[in-house]
């Protein structure tokens, strides 16, 4: 597996880096709902530790499997042909009354054929 580590930040790129968040956060702190601003804002902070980074892609991965596994629980549901509603609806007789009395053998009737 390749090394995916980058090199430690020299002091002036940390200090570079560090002023640029906090300059997006006071951005952020005028308009919260913009996206743009927001994923610079965490990929500084990604660039500053690592192991944030890491952390914030596997709750993503986390994320994306639950959705997953929900979408493909309700496909499921949603196509299964054993559906309780399908045993709830009384369609009536299916087909002619096999238990009638009086059609019924008995003694040596039953045992003559």
């Amino acid at each position: 597996m390749a090394d995916l580590r980058t090199p430690p930040l020299q002091a002036w790129q940390r200090a570079n880096v560090v002023a640029a968040a906090n300059c997006l956060r006071e951005q952020l702190a005028k308009s919260p709902g913009d996206a743009r601003l927001l994923a610079a804002y965490e990929g500084l902070l990604d660039l500053l530790d690592p192991a944030r980074a890491r952390a914030r892609q596997q709750r993503e991965q986390a994320q994306a499997a639950r959705q997953a596994a929900t979408a493909i629980r309700a496909e499921r549901r949603r196509t299964e042909r054993r559906l309780g509603d399908r045993r709830r609806i009384d369609r009536g007789p299916s087909g002619p009354e096999r238990r009638n009395g009086a059609d019924r053998r008995t003694g040596r009737d039953r045992r003559g054929r």
